[in-house]
């Protein structure tokens, strides 16, 4: 079961082809089970994952991508930091200042993450808003330098291109829930294979499958 968690969340394929692979094993699954697998664990092993993350740092690049969700576009806000290492990320109905507060309010209190010294974002107009309202607050540091320059963001919106190969094989999502809980599974294993996690390499898959097994208390 893991396994097929694992390879669904890293790689672009369907649970269709998921299916024919463990056929090709001898086990048949159907993948209307591997939905369901994948719906139980994706969420579960971002929350298992979160807390052996190494520290980011506090340099932010922000960013929305697009996704579709029961044919309608909504929109995924995500943050890496200078080394391309995942801070966060947001599945939202809306792109406005409310919504980019509650990100960045998220992003802060995973146990990974620095509160900021520079946050770069496009021309998005929302971002001034809430980063002001939020340095009022006391939640960003005072001093924290909001930059708009678009060209500084390629680092975030070239990591945009994975999470858009592995949700097109799926053509869309069927709703917002499912959504969601997918991505926190792609976002996760993507922090593996980026070698976000202590004790899991990033180009050891071994190390990477233990790890995860351990987190559940399987054997290997």
């Amino acid at each position: 079961m893991l396994w097929a968690v694992r390879w669904y969340l890293q790689f672009p394929i369907s649970y269709r082809d998921l299916e024919r692979m463990f056929s090709d094993r001898g086990v048949q699954v159907d993948h209307t089970t591997l939905f369901r697998w994948i719906q139980a664990y994706a969420l579960e092993l971002e929350e298992r994952i979160r807390p052996h993350l190494r520290t980011t740092n506090g340099s932010w690049r922000v960013d929305e991508t697009y996704i579709r969700v029961k044919g309608t576009w909504v929109y995924l806000y995500r943050a890496v930091d200078a080394a391309g290492q995942t801070i966060d990320f947001l599945l939202s109905a809306k792109r406005d200042a409310a919504t980019a507060r509650r990100f960045f309010r998220k992003a802060l209190k995973q146990p990974h993450t620095v509160n900021p010294r520079t946050i770069t974002v496009d021309k998005n107009a929302a971002y001034p808003i809430a980063t002001k309202a939020m340095k009022r607050d006391g939640e960003f540091w005072r001093f924290a330098k909001l930059r708009q320059v678009k060209f500084l963001n390629n680092i975030v919106e070239q990591d945009h291109r994975r999470i858009k190969r592995l949700v097109r094989p799926g053509l869309s999502f069927k709703n917002f829930v499912t959504a969601t809980q997918t991505i926190a599974g792609y976002e996760v294993m993507a922090m593996i294979r980026k070698g976000q996690v202590v004790n899991a390499p990033a180009n050891n898959m071994g190390a990477q499958r233990d790890f995860i097994a351990t987190l559940f208390g399987v054997g290997t």
